[in-house]
């Protein structure tokens, strides 16, 4: 079933405009909260497929064990090495508190790891985020610390979940989701226990939904949202992907699903755009849009490389463009012309 026009439409609304009139920052500021000792790969792909899909900027908040890695990888990161297993909490906290006051949206998650250390600073960087406001992403061990304290995201309706199906699985439980419901009716289910968090079921179809519940005075202060406000809406991309889903895919969706999100951002503080789509619609919209783009990125890949050339994550990340333009076409809303004569300002 197609996505919807009506989606599209407000999918392009939030996307920044090509036209030479936004400075630098403007079309996104994206922070990954990931990468330990052992994971240095999957923080690297959510952040470089922010800036493929069109963030200005993105960064990396991880370990020192990983940063040299990290920045190997790619000179276009900015990587902050400040989660060292001997920082205090006080220290970490006022750098972070810092940094994250920059930033449009934080994405946690990808090569996190389960360390007490880093999931301790992943927890004070969720709570700062809510503090600020800020659009939140949780992917991959991010999905197990929640499962562990759900009072960190419940009620928080600016984040996102990205659950596989193992993910889906362990998260239902958390939330003591009947059994016995069906399993297309259970992302609904599980977005209501958690206050109305909108989630993004990977799987042969990406199901993503968004079940709030009326927002009372302290729910309403938190998402910056009109007390009384509701939700309910569930949507099914099933656009085409590849054949064969290789093990870093997960984190080109959590980077593609934070850089809508950042232009969310900028869209709701009047970067750009009428004001047209309400802030409470942003996590539901970037969810749908950036499952499009990697699940096509995925399809564009597996078609060029199939199972003989194994393809792997990176074969993905110079597909996101063409992807991008596949959905969205060109103009200063898709993917951009070379008919432009003026630039954008510095």
């Amino acid at each position: 079933m197609p996505v919807p026009k009506q989606i599209l439409s407000q999918i392009k609304a939030i996307i920044p405009p090509l036209n030479g009139s936004l400075h630098k920052g403007q079309s996104g500021r994206v922070g990954v909260l990931g990468g330990a000792l052992d994971y240095t790969g999957a923080p690297f792909f959510a952040s470089i497929s922010a800036l493929r899909i069109g963030a200005d900027l993105s960064h990396v908040i991880c370990s020192p064990t990983a940063a040299g890695a990290i920045k190997s990888y790619s000179p276009d990161l900015i990587v902050h090495p400040i989660l060292g297993e001997g920082e205090s909490d006080e220290t970490v906290r006022s750098t972070l508190s810092s940094l994250l006051s920059r930033l449009h949206v934080l994405i946690v998650g990808p090569g996190l790891g389960r360390e007490d250390y880093m999931i301790n600073f992943a927890k004070l960087a969720v709570n700062i985020a809510k503090e600020q406001s800020m659009y939140l992403v949780l992917d991959a061990d991010a999905l197990w610390m929640i499962g562990q304290d759900l009072s960190l995201i419940k009620g928080y309706r600016r984040a996102v979940l990205t659950p596989n199906v193992m993910e889906f699985k362990r998260l239902s439980e958390n939330v003591k989701i009947d059994p016995e419901i069906p399993p297309e009716e259970r992302a609904m289910h599980v977005s209501r226990a958690l206050g109305g968090v909108t989630v993004l079921q990977k799987g042969a179809e990406d199901i993503i939904c968004t079940n709030t519940g009326e927002a009372n005075k302290e729910e309403a202060k938190l998402n910056q949202i009109p007390e009384g406000e509701s939700a309910e809406e569930r949507m099914v991309v099933d656009v085409p992907g590849g054949l064969k889903r290789c093990g870093g895919q997960g984190d080109i969706l959590s980077g593609a699903v934070g850089t809508m999100m950042a232009w969310g951002k900028c869209f709701e503080t009047g970067g750009f755009g009428d004001g047209s789509v309400p802030p409470s619609r942003i996590p539901l919209l970037a969810a749908v849009g950036g499952s499009m783009v990697t699940r096509t990125a995925s399809r564009r890949a597996f078609s060029k490389n199939g199972r003989g050339m194994c393809v792997v994550t990176q074969d993905m990340i110079p597909e996101i463009g063409g992807a991008f333009a596949e959905i969205f076409g060109e103009g200063e809303k898709g993917w951009g012309t070379s008919t432009t004569k003026e630039g954008g300002k510095l």
